[in-house]
């Protein structure tokens, strides 16, 4: 299974809605990064990917997105095949 990146914060119901779509797909480990906390994390993760909300989710080197994006990846079945590495 490749690498899962999540970047959320302590209080956000996606993070935690994402993070449990991900556990029910097999995915045992998610590196978490917490943005509570890190003084320029919210202008690092803009930098990063463009968008300012959290969760933003990384599998592999691929940026998902929100929680919207991973869950509309998993009904269209393009989830799976990305957290196995096909």
């Amino acid at each position: 299974m490749v690498e899962v990146r999540m970047y959320c914060t302590a209080f956000c119901p996606y993070c935690v809605r994402a993070e449990r779509l991900l556990m029910s797909k097999g995915v045992a480990e998610i590196e978490k990064i917490p943005l509570d906390y890190t003084p320029h994390g919210f202008s690092d993760l803009f930098e990063l990917t463009g968008r300012r909300t959290v969760p933003q989710i990384f599998i592999g080197n691929r940026h998902i997105g929100g929680f919207d994006d991973l869950a509309a990846l998993d009904a269209s079945g393009g989830l799976e095949p990305l957290l196995v590495g096909d």
